[in-house]
């Protein structure tokens, strides 16, 4: 019945178009009103207490960093070495749009902000270039979801803090998945193109790819950075989210001295409205997690899955698709608050590495911002390149495919994230 009670609330809040976080808060009240201990006073403690966790402050400042390198140039000199190295091959700037979204995920982490950059910098070039715009605009949606999975990645401070796991492990753990999603992506562009006859870009000379990777330097030493100094132990996520701000400002102001005041206040603004957003789910979710604890809800979970809750491999499955149906609907934080504090305690009491099923809930979550009928990449990439949506829908089909088989593949070989993840660790 409490499973029943939290559903209802939630979903009833949700259906009548009140706000993720205020839904998350009416679903609180309905589960304390059904326990019998309706107190205005523990939900506003609770919602404070939600947002005072250390880890969080991770979040502004690799906010920060991703805005400033798309203020400061460091995206466009990332978008230019790709192109010379890959842009004079069939269906070359595909492989661009490939390229530069792994590169901008090891640097933003966030989906819309790189799926946009994406759009804005190569969809002109696609499009005169004679490429289809719904296979392309589809390709640049799929790419641009591999950024909450390949550090630094705001859904896995997220899912680190509300499951109570190490947010360094999850962040080495997503490496090679993300760069598996690439290689999938890679395979599934060149499937499509291998008979397509596009204007290509002239061949750049190796003097011209050494210029273009030289500029581009800067930009990629920072995953270098964050990731050397998270495995060494020479910071913490959080401080690692103050190194990269601090980076990205250095660079864009000193370095490549393109970041002017009024761009500066303009990423500054941008960063803290992400925040604001993020914040307040964060504390509405923490309020509702934790009397999803006092109503026992993950025992019932556990209960309801006791038939399967025996084999970890049909456990995954069943997951995966629960996951994937829900991502059609919820966006990609909601799901983070939403799922996790249920689904992590039958993780365990299955036996399932956490860290490992924190990896496959990320890609399933972000694989959920490309389907439809939410799809808040889809929609973002749809705003930049004005094609409608079912046109988006059509050409990101063959790529959703392609990251949709990467997730089987991981749920078949769970080596493939654990083994990986223990060599860098």
């Amino acid at each position: 019945m409490t499973v029943l009670v939290f559903l209802a609330s939630l979903l009833g809040a949700m259906a009548i178009g009140m706000p993720i976080a205020f839904a998350l808060l009416v679903c609180a009240m309905a589960l304390m009103l059904f326990m019998g201990n309706l107190d205005a006073q523990i939900l506003a403690q609770k919602l404070i207490d939600g947002a005072d966790s250390y880890p969080l402050m991770a979040i502004p400042f690799f906010l920060i960093a991703g805005e400033l390198m798309n203020a400061g140039g460091l995206s466009r000199r990332i978008v230019n070495a790709a192109m010379s190295l890959v842009g004079h091959l069939r269906g070359g700037l595909g492989y661009v749009v490939i390229a530069t979204g792994v590169a901008l995920a090891s640097l933003s982490g966030s989906a819309i902000a790189d799926t946009a950059t994406l759009a804005v910098m190569l969809a002109p070039m696609m499009r005169k270039a004679g490429y289809r715009m719904d296979r392309s605009a589809g390709l640049m949606a799929a790419t641009g979801i591999i950024a909450p999975i390949i550090p630094p990645s705001v859904g896995f401070i997220l899912l680190g803090v509300t499951a109570n796991l190490s947010i360094t492990r999850l962040f080495i753990a997503g490496i090679f998945p993300g760069l598996l999603l690439g290689v999938a992506l890679t395979i599934a562009w060149w499937w499509l193109c291998r008979s397509d006859r596009h204007q290509t870009l002239p061949k750049a000379t190796w003097p011209e790819r050494w210029a273009a990777i030289k500029a581009a330097g800067w930009a990629m030493v920072l995953p270098v950075i964050i990731v050397g100094g998270l495995k060494f132990g020479v910071f913490t996520p959080t401080e690692a989210g103050v190194v990269a701000a601090a980076y990205a400002f250095l660079v864009s102001v000193v370095v490549y001295r393109e970041l002017t005041p009024a761009w500066l206040y303009v990423s500054l603004l941008s960063a803290a409205k992400m925040t604001a957003v993020i914040m307040i789910l964060v504390a509405a979710s923490m309020v509702s997690a934790w009397l999803i604890t006092v109503a026992n809800v993950p025992q019932q979970v556990v209960g309801l899955l006791s038939g399967i809750i025996e084999y970890p491999t049909l456990l995954m499955f069943v997951l995966l698709i629960v996951l994937l149906l829900v991502g059609t609907a919820l966006d990609f934080t909601p799901s983070i608050l939403i799922l996790v504090p249920v689904l992590m305690p039958v993780i365990k009491i299955a036996g399932i590495d956490p860290i490992y099923f924190g990896v496959i809930f990320i890609i399933a979550a972000a694989v959920g911002m490309i389907t439809p009928p939410v799809g808040a990449v889809l929609n973002t990439v749809c705003g930049v390149t004005k094609i409608r949506m079912e046109d988006a829908v059509r050409g990101v089909m063959p790529f959703l495919i392609a990251e949709v088989a990467v997730l089987i593949l991981l749920v078949l070989f769970p080596a493939l994230v654990t083994v990986p993840a223990s060599w860098l660790h």
